[in-house]
């Protein structure tokens, strides 16, 4: 870890102790976090991961929470909660933003020249926390998925006032917070765009994340396992019909979002910052390495 994070990294977690994989990511590139667990849970964590590391949940944060329906205590709650004790454990210390991730995410990537190259440490973390404090309008933003970027098209480095998701970088200061049992990430992008503020979505760092449904525990044990994907699509439908519609695709039910009329949220430049003087090339140090594996006889 060459480059110092100027925010800190919150991982939201239940019943993943065992795969935690956003965790192993984070630890084989030497950046710090926390994870935030359940108080029933915080041995397991514990036993796999260093303590200091290891937030308990406040279980006010589960009892005041919205989740923008009637159905109260009778199923989870979701990880929104915990997302809204990170932010305050953040404002709490001092910092301006922080990062909060979803834990089943592999790795990350730096997307150049239409390659794509896992990264050895935290420095793109950095770059987008730079990019992103040129601005004061931009609240929210976060890598692409992996799997949304093609190697054959041409890709901008970065999209504006589109949701983020799993990965996500907030500004402390803003009045919204996490609410709804589901699909609570896209109702916070679309609450800061209806405001006429701004997100940025980088193509040119990526997140490899599991597919919804794929790794025990998290939301797969709480909802999609037995349910499926139709409330958490559903709920997001109810909470803003003007931009949002069902659709059946791959197999499930999915949610499809219009933010084609936030193309007029523009990004403001901060007055202190002269851009023009800036690099027009800066590599903060990064460097391609081709690493030889070790291949081990069967």
């Amino acid at each position: 870890m060459k480059i110092k994070l100027k925010y800190p990294i919150y991982i939201v977690s239940k019943g993943r102790w065992d795969s935690r994989l956003t965790s192993k990511s984070l630890e084989s590139m030497g950046v710090p976090y926390f994870i935030v667990v359940e108080e029933q849970e915080y041995k397991q964590y514990c036993s796999v991961i260093n303590k200091d590391k290891v937030l308990v949940l406040d279980r006010k944060y589960q009892d005041e929470y919205d989740t923008f329906d009637n159905l109260g205590n009778t199923k989870s709650k979701g990880p929104g909660a915990a997302r809204n004790f990170a932010w305050e454990h953040s404002i709490d210390q001092g910092y301006k933003r922080h990062w909060v991730m979803d834990d089943n995410i592999h790795t990350f990537f730096r997307f150049n020249n239409n390659r794509f190259t896992p990264v050895a440490d935290g420095t793109i973390l950095r770059c987008m926390e730079d990019f992103v404090d040129r601005y004061i309008n931009v609240v929210i933003a976060g890598p692409n998925y992996f799997m949304f970027v093609s190697r054959k098209t041409i890709m901008p480095p970065f999209v504006v006032n589109t949701r983020i998701y799993s990965c996500n970088l907030i500004q402390n200061d803003i009045h919204y917070r996490w609410r709804g049992r589901y699909n609570e990430d896209t109702d916070l992008s679309l609450r800061i765009l209806k405001d006429g503020l701004c997100t940025i979505q980088f193509n040119a760092f990526l997140q490899l994340k599991s597919p919804t449904q794929t790794v025990q525990g998290g939301c797969t044990g709480e909802f999609y396992k037995d349910e499926g994907t139709l409330p958490k699509s559903k709920i997001l439908v109810h909470m803003h019909p003007d931009v949002t519609r069902l659709v059946w695709k791959f197999s499930r039910w999915h949610h499809t979002v219009d933010y084609s009329k936030f193309k007029k949220n523009k990004l403001i430049k901060r007055k202190d910052i002269n851009i023009d003087q800036l690099p027009k090339v800066d590599n903060y140090g990064m460097k391609f390495k081709i690493i030889k594996k070790k291949v081990q006889d069967k």
